[in-house]
């Protein structure tokens, strides 16, 4: 499991102070206004900078970091992500992972047989849907639904699951 979760990806500046433009990466953007200060990665290195104020301006949020007090200071963090680490990341609900802990896990079907690795999460809406990778055959899409997610196990790198007749194409 990695230490740090991504909540935010800087797309640009805003105005001349210093204002960094974020897309969310999390389910609660106002989150942002909960948090004393972040991590930004750049060229692989974290940095930690404290929050001076956050604006709401959909789809982004308008972050002001302390030190942080020009446009070209600004400018060098475009392309970064925000981070926190999981200590102060949100407390999620019974049977909900964070995705980065889903991607890599190894998919298997009930019977013990190995389907593939999760390769990404796609988020649709009403459910996610995780994106399988399988070593010599087409990927498949699985859907997060508890009828066909019977186990999840991060720590293991591991899930279980029950697919639907139909799903794969054989």
């Amino acid at each position: 499991m990695e230490n740090h979760l991504q909540i935010g990806e800087i797309v640009n500046t805003r105005g001349i102070k210093g204002e960094i433009k974020v897309i969310p990466l999390t389910d609660d953007p106002k989150r942002f206004s909960e948090l004393d200060w972040v991590y930004v990665e750049v060229k692989g290195m974290l940095n930690k900078y404290d929050i001076q104020s956050v604006k709401y301006l959909p789809p982004f949020v308008v972050v002001k970091l302390k030190g942080v007090d020009s446009v070209e200071a600004a400018e060098k963090l475009v392309d970064s992500f925000i981070l926190v680490d999981r200590a102060n990341a949100v407390k999620l609900p019974e049977n909900s992972w964070f995705i980065c802990d889903i991607i890599g896990c190894t998919v298997y079907e009930e019977d013990g047989d190995i389907l593939g690795e999760v390769a990404d999460v796609l988020r649709t809406g009403s459910n996610d849907v995780y994106l399988v990778k399988c070593q010599g055959k087409k990927d498949i899409l699985i859907p997060a639904l508890k009828s066909v997610v019977k186990e999840v196990s991060v720590e293991s790198r591991k899930i279980v699951v029950s697919i639907p007749e139909g799903l794969i194409d054989e």
